[in-house]
């Protein structure tokens, strides 16, 4: 899908941050140098062996989320009443039990770890522009002269059907598809239990989320993120400060390597990767839905000079052309509504154009389409 105006090409050469990992360079080049207060802090540590600090008092929230597909109405209750506070007070939290299974998380993950170490030409041949991101990039946003971050990825629509077009997935490795549609399937199927969940304890109808999404016509993609190794990683950041733009973000981590850091307090904490677990956030579009009872966090992701890292990003969003509000049953004189109605496009065009802005990219655009 194309977002009506943004430009077919990007504003500057598309310098791969794969290649310059590989080239074996001492410094990074000055475009992905991060202003002082960007910067991570205190600095990756440089033993592979150990965990990134937490700088906070807590790590965000463990949910074990079997009890939702067991039967058992009891624990399925106590269950939702744990992610609706960790969607209150974090807007984040890690899932065991989730019904992904092991073998299609290893999987997915190998196979796209397999993509990025194939030679340059067969990625090559899936440059994507900023049309509609479909493809291999390495830059966000269109604004010339920005700071980049430092990592490369591949983005590509799941649903709806009619967006999703296989040949511009990866043909190698060649069980990638079958794997990405597979995974695409499962993780579906756990969004949906959460919508609800979520629906339900904001006190509205089991489905409203779902259907202002577009009910069985929602949408969905992936971001792949490869995090090359970086010889300066104190002065820069794979991925900047941001809130994610969508309804709800799974995280398939990689379970090796630390790098996702969530703000909580003014402080960053750097998540731990549990074993089997995916990492569920609330996208700015779910914040809109509950006038803010739910918020999308900040976050970001470092990176380190001794391992690489790759995560799947999987998004589940309303579609495009849906006007988002907040729920009528949830404005009163005490809250009004915090938000204009918008479209999903119209906020993806805005995000694409400024690029990632921490959490300005919504409070900006409500503000401004507040009058």
């Amino acid at each position: 899908m194309t977002i009506a105006n943004l430009p077919g090409e990007w504003p500057e050469p598309i310098v791969r941050v794969q290649s310059l990992a590989d080239a074996g360079i001492s410094a990074i080049p000055e475009r992905y140098i991060k202003p002082p207060s960007d910067r991570p802090s205190p600095p990756p540590p440089q033993n592979p062996a150990s965990r990134h600090p937490i700088v906070g008092d807590d790590d965000i929230p463990l949910i074990d989320v079997g009890p939702l597909f067991a039967g058992d109405a009891a624990a399925a209750a106590a269950v939702a009443a744990q992610v609706t506070e960790a969607c209150r007070k974090w807007g984040f939290f890690q899932a065991v039990r989730h019904g992904v299974e092991p073998e299609v998380m290893d999987s997915a993950r190998e196979v796209w770890r397999e993509f990025f170490h194939q030679p340059a030409a067969a990625k090559e041949a899936y440059s994507n522009s900023p049309a509609d991101y479909v493809g291999y990039g390495s830059r966000l946003g269109v604004e010339k002269g920005a700071v980049l971050d430092w990592n490369d990825y591949f983005f590509l629509h799941c649903l709806p059907s009619g967006w999703k077009d296989h040949s511009k997935w990866p043909a190698t490795p060649t069980p990638l598809r079958d794997v990405v549609e597979k995974y695409s399937e499962q993780v579906n199927k756990f969004c949906g239990k959460l919508m609800k969940i979520l629906s339900t304890n904001l006190g509205l109808e089991e489905g409203f989320l779902q259907d202002a999404f577009g009910g069985e016509n929602f949408a969905a993609c992936l971001r792949v993120n490869f995090y090359p190794k970086c010889p300066q990683p104190d002065l820069t950041l794979g991925l900047s400060s941001h809130s994610d733009p969508g309804g709800l973000t799974v995280l398939l981590p990689d379970p090796d390597v630390s790098g996702l850091q969530v703000r909580q307090n003014g402080n960053w904490v750097t998540v731990k990767p549990v074993t089997g677990a995916l990492i569920v956030n609330i996208g700015d579009q779910i914040q809109v839905l509950s006038n803010a009872v739910y918020k999308s966090v900040e976050h970001r992701a470092i990176v380190n000079s001794n391992q690489e890292r790759v995560s799947l990003a999987y998004f589940y969003n309303p579609r495009g052309d849906l006007l988002i509000q907040p729920a009528q049953k949830l404005v009163t004189p005490e809250k009004p509504a915090l938000y204009a109605p918008m479209t999903f496009d119209q906020y993806r065009l805005y995000i694409r154009t400024k690029g990632p802005k921490g959490k300005e990219q919504l409070e900006g655009f409500g503000k401004k389409h507040q009058g």
